[in-house]
């Protein structure tokens, strides 16, 4: 009776320090986890068709929140930011124009400080005209690719995104293809 009560106690101790043992590697996982999502990249799912044929609607991708700790965004950069308009909602476009750039629309063209900007990645050109525009110093005036079905600095109350307001530049998409998004 009594090796049974002790065997009973042993694997009691085996189960409890198992499940023990088990919680803090789910435990160190959470915690790896919280860290990297928090400060070195970004899981993002594209809810519009703004930045059509770059980007699909639905596309799963990642985003490098350390990209801009080194060096400063650039043209063409495709960025995470923060919607100026509400300071909440989060968006995905491309940088066009760089602080102290005039940039406008013109029967479709678009200019930078004068000259025509050229983009081989959009698939069909712009309708319409905007600006003249100065980006101020440390902001972006940001487009989405798919122009014409894009909501973008052209129209928002707060035409630039801010240096603070970038969350980071996206670097790949990983669902449904995987391609690099990013130079």
């Amino acid at each position: 009776m009594k090796r049974k009560k002790k065997k009973d106690r042993i694997m009691k101790n085996r189960i409890l320090y198992e499940i023990l043992d088990w919680s803090k590697a789910i435990l160190a996982g959470i915690v790896v986890g919280v860290f990297v999502s928090s400060t070195l990249i970004a899981n993002a799912q594209v809810p519009s068709g703004s930045m059509e044929e770059t980007i699909m609607t639905g596309s799963r991708i990642i985003i490098n929140r350390l990209a801009y700790m080194s060096r400063e965004p650039d043209r063409g950069d495709i960025i995470a930011f923060y919607f100026p308009d509400d300071g909440e909602t989060e968006y995905i476009k491309r940088i066009i124009a760089l602080p102290g750039e005039t940039v406008e629309g013109i029967d479709g063209k678009i200019y930078i400080d004068g000259a025509v900007y050229e983009e081989d990645y959009i698939k069909e050109e712009m309708e319409g005209s905007f600006g003249p525009y100065t980006v101020p110093e440390d902001s972006y005036f940001v487009m989405g690719d798919n122009r014409n079905n894009s909501v973008d600095s052209r129209f928002w109350m707060d035409k630039f995104v801010e240096k603070s307001e970038i969350i980071g530049r996206a670097e790949f998409e990983y669902f449904p293809q995987i391609k690099w998004l990013s130079e």
